[in-house]
């Protein structure tokens, strides 16, 4: 399974760890950028490229790491197909991905530590999305707002 990561400066040292990580857990990794650290780079030059490969199906899931998450959340949802949120504990890492189909996780590079962001990579990674049918009608109302949109 292909792992797409991206991350800008305030991500960019935690995503260099995971992407260690991630390919020990036996994942190919993708990654976006940025490749060096620069602090006057901007997370959306590097989570859009990442969640057009997710919609594109390039990679299987995404990973960006911004300061706090929240704006590679905000510009990953820009993406049609892309269904992205920021993630702060396990539960949430799984769940996202079994009832919402999540498919770009965004995480916090100034908020949680290594060890932190490890268990929450691999709560997500080991999810699948369910297909129950409840959760396939509301994914589907999601998508009817983005056709409209």
């Amino acid at each position: 399974m292909k792992i797409g990561l991206a991350a800008d400066h305030g991500g960019y040292a935690l995503k260099e760890q995971l992407s260690e990580y991630i390919q020990g857990l036996g994942y190919e990794v993708y990654d976006y950028g940025a490749r060096t650290y620069d602090a006057k780079d901007d997370y959306p030059d590097l989570v859009i490229p990442l969640a057009q490969g997710v919609a594109r199906k390039e990679v299987v899931k995404g990973i960006a790491v911004c300061g706090s998450g929240v704006g590679a959340a905000i510009a990953a949802n820009k993406i049609k197909d892309v269904r992205a949120s920021v993630i702060m504990d396990t539960y949430s890492a799984r769940q996202g991905v079994e009832h919402d189909a999540m498919n770009v996780m965004c995480l916090g590079g100034r908020i949680i530590g290594i060890e932190v962001a490890q268990e929450l990579v691999k709560a997500y990674l080991e999810a699948e999305y369910s297909g129950a049918e409840r959760h396939n009608r509301r994914l589907g109302k999601v998508q009817d707002l983005e056709d409209k949109w």
